[in-house]
């Protein structure tokens, strides 16, 4: 199983400094992918814009949106070209991540309805996908790696219809996660694709002087929309020493995981090192 790292975008605060600095040390301990989260109401960056700078200070890692939220992006003309756009020029390192998102207030700003965002993230993936297979937008390279993010049937029938290489789980533990990826296998199989889905996770770290503090003022913040039980569990949750670290590793890799990013709780580039540590990398 491959061990990435989620870049610090979603940690309000983080420096455009601090967010090169981080790609840099993360390609140079050795992970396999650098993610991003998603939000827009939120102290947050883009994620393809915070990507596009990490892509300018590495040349081998991967670049993961882990997920871009597809129905707040309609333009799927749009999202296509940048899509391609930051896949040459990163040398095809682009694994383009999209999910649907949970938060009101994020659709509520795009003036998007939460309520069709099924609807709309087909009619993305299906524009996204047109655009990819036609040379009259955007430059003439080969389209990222697709990825569908969801925990319900229609996500692992979207990522057998559309995703190029699989599906990723969001926050899932080990066992629901198992439990998903063989629903997303079936569905790939039903829909005739050939071999076998990449599966993706995601969990949350939090090391140093603090991590109790780093997890409870960033993760309690970020999730606030979903309750304060909730997002004190979540926050819980979060691997704050080297031996977690390594058990949420071997967890994952038991439940057939392909590829685990771990996003950090604080934008302090010491992190990277930390968990390279902690990870045996």
């Amino acid at each position: 199983m491959k061990v990435a790292i989620g870049l610090p975008n979603a940690v309000p605060g983080t420096t455009g400094g601090q967010l090169t600095e981080w790609a840099e040390k993360a390609e140079e301990r050795g992970f396999s992918s650098l993610g991003t989260l998603d939000r827009i109401v939120f102290g947050s960056y883009e994620p393809l814009v915070a990507l596009a700078a990490a892509a300018a200070v590495t040349e081998r890692i991967g670049l993961v949106t882990a997920v871009l939220l597809a129905p707040l992006r309609d333009n799927g003309a749009l999202l296509a070209k940048q899509t391609l756009s930051l896949n040459a020029l990163s040398g095809g390192r682009l694994t383009l991540g999209l999910g649907l998102g949970g938060r009101a207030d994020d659709y509520a700003a795009i003036g998007a309805d939460m309520g069709t965002r099924g609807v709309e993230m087909e009619e993305v993936l299906k524009r996204l996908t047109e655009v990819w297979a036609d040379d009259s937008i955007g430059p003439d390279v080969a389209p990222p790696r697709l990825i569908i993010g969801g925990a319900v049937q229609a996500s692992y029938r979207r990522a057998a219809k559309y995703g190029s290489a699989g599906w990723i789980g969001g926050g899932a533990p080990p066992d629901a996660f198992a439990e998903a990826l063989g629903q997303v296998k079936e569905a790939w199989a039903a829909a005739g694709r050939d071999g076998e889905p990449v599966g993706m996770a995601l969990a949350y770290f939090a090391l140093g002087d603090d991590p109790e503090g780093d997890a409870n003022r960033y993760l309690k913040d970020y999730y606030a929309f979903l309750g304060e039980e909730t997002a004190g569990y979540i926050a819980g949750s979060a691997a704050k020493d080297a031996e977690t670290v390594k058990g949420y590793i071997g967890a994952f890799e038991g439940a057939g995981c392909d590829e685990l990013i771990l996003f950090p709780c604080s934008n302090d580039p010491a992190q990277v090192d930390l968990l390279a540590d902690a990870a045996g990398l």
